[in-house]
């Protein structure tokens, strides 16, 4: 006799389950979810069957070209979340050992902070760390819920994402130069040079301007931007050879801006304004604060960044 094929239950969650779940949920879209997790289309259907038959709910449902979740599927989002976190908290209790540590890390930062940063922490990871994989994703203008939903272990921004359980650390201080090409233009001197000259800026594909461009502007301060591009690593190719300027960060005159000159922006009330101020803070959730790798990353991030200030 043919015994009953046993029906999923409690007892077949995992953290991959779960994980699945909230990445489905948080991108609305199976094959998104998919791209993002390295699954299949089919990989990820199949699971959220599996996740059906737990919990007795569709989870998700059509609407139009794409899916929204039920009100059980919302409900379910803040314990799967939490039951993430214990698992993680369960794994990571124990003493951390350099010599037989894997590093699994999701950062979020744009280019300048990416650049600046991470290839040098890859780098001293790899020589301290048994085993180290670095994920580096765009932050645009970062919000807590990267954090939350574990799309990204640690945020480095300028423009931190607040809330009660979100963490951060002043790291490093830059300010805002004024670069041009000197075979094509002479410095800006003045004000009026600095205003009247086009300019070349960062818009980020949400398009979230730069926030030294928001404090211009608000002041009533204003340029003729000829060209945006979405990211920092675009202006070269188009400052060459042409009597534009571009304000970008100080420390890029070291790697990517290596090539063109650079003076302080010719703006007598920048300093009263701070409008060439630009902090980068590292931010992390706070179930992360007392992680033994989480902060053995950490600390050597801070480590890096000290270096540029040191050395300034």
């Amino acid at each position: 006799m043919m015994k009953p094929m046993r029906k999923n239950d409690q007892l077949d969650l995992d953290g991959h389950l779960l994980s699945l779940f909230l990445t489905v949920l948080h991108e609305g879209s199976i094959t998104a979810a998919g791209v993002r997790l390295g699954l299949t289309q089919s990989a990820v259907s199949q699971n959220i069957q599996k996740l059906r038959d737990i919990t007795r709910d569709p989870l998700f449902v059509r609407a139009g070209r794409g899916i929204i979740p039920t009100d059980h599927a919302r409900a379910l989002a803040d314990p799967a979340q939490a039951l993430l976190d214990a698992m993680h908290g369960f794994a990571h209790g124990s003493r951390f050992d350099p010599d037989t540590a894997e590093i699994d890390i999701t950062i979020a930062a744009n280019d300048f902070q990416r650049d600046l940063l991470l290839p040098a922490l890859f780098q001293q990871l790899s020589a301290n760390i048994r085993h180290v994989s670095l994920r580096a994703i765009p932050s645009n203008l970062p919000n807590a819920e990267m954090l939350r939903t574990n799309r990204c272990d640690l945020v480095i921004s300028p423009l931190p994402p607040e809330g009660t359980d979100i963490l951060q650390k002043l790291i490093l201080q830059d300010h805002y130069a004024c670069y041009y090409d000197p075979a094509a233009r002479d410095a800006p001197v003045t004000a009026k040079d600095y205003l009247t000259a086009r300019h070349i800026t960062v818009v980020y594909t949400d398009n979230e301007r730069l926030n030294f461009d928001k404090r211009l502007e608000a002041s009533g301060l204003h340029r003729q931007i000829a060209v945006s591009v979405p990211n920092f690593s675009g202006v070269p190719a188009f400052l060459k050879g042409t009597t534009m300027l571009a304000t970008m960060p100080h420390l890029l005159s070291r790697s990517l801006m290596k090539d063109f000159a650079t003076v302080p922006i010719p703006l007598q009330e920048r300093t009263q304004a701070g409008y060439d101020n630009l902090p980068m803070y590292l931010v992390w959730h706070r179930r992360s604060q007392h992680d033994q790798a989480h902060l053995y990353v950490r600390r050597m991030i801070e480590e890096i960044a000290h270096r540029f200030v040191g050395s300034a």
